[in-house]
């Protein structure tokens, strides 16, 4: 028995907001959603308590989850802190770790965190042109460091998946904080 072929497909980009049309699914992520992830969590509460509001969005144009295929997809991050802690992504390794990613910033400006499970770690700037890579086995996790959102296109293999529950267990171990001298990663 042959397997059906997907049939091809052109989606436009807005390079500005990240709209991508079509797009087939949408995952919203709350204030409420990163419980754990923020150092303050007391400023989490409050602001969980002031409306929750949606940290970032993420739309697709679904595609089987499967060897071969790609995955593309655009995610919006909002700006702000939790305490002085930037608004950012929940993070997560891909639950197939022997797989990369792709990230291209569109708009707004911000910091992509990475890391490994045997600790090795780095820090990348995120901006508008930015095509930032992922290898595989690194975690990985945005952070919108600027007053507007942060909006990138990412694409990565169809069987790749992702494991959020092993950032959860241990942290993510980097974070990026407001100073008086801007952005500072520690």
């Amino acid at each position: 028995m042959s397997r059906a072929l997907p049939e091809p497909f052109a989606l436009l980009l807005d390079l500005q907001s990240g709209r991508l049309d079509p797009h087939t699914s949408r995952v919203e992520r709350r204030a409420s959603d990163l419980r754990g992830a923020f150092a303050d969590a007391a400023a989490l509460d409050r602001l969980i308590g002031a409306g929750d509001p949606v940290l970032y969005q993420v739309l697709q144009y679904d595609v089987p989850e499967e060897t071969g295929q790609l995955i593309c997809c655009t995610t919006v991050l909002q700006p702000g802190t939790v305490g002085d802690e930037y608004y950012m992504t929940k993070g997560h390794y891909h639950a197939v770790r022997e797989t990369a990613e792709v990230y291209l910033g569109l708009s707004g400006h911000g910091r992509l965190l990475l890391r490994t499970e045997d600790g090795r770690a780095a820090d990348q700037r995120i901006a508008p042109g930015t095509v930032a890579y992922v290898p595989p086995c690194w975690a990985h996790r945005t952070v919108n460091t600027g007053a507007d959102p942060l909006v990138f296109l990412a694409v990565y293999p169809g069987q790749a998946g992702h494991d959020y529950a092993a950032i959860e267990q241990t942290g993510f171990g980097q974070r990026v904080l407001r100073t008086a001298d801007g952005p500072a990663a520690s």
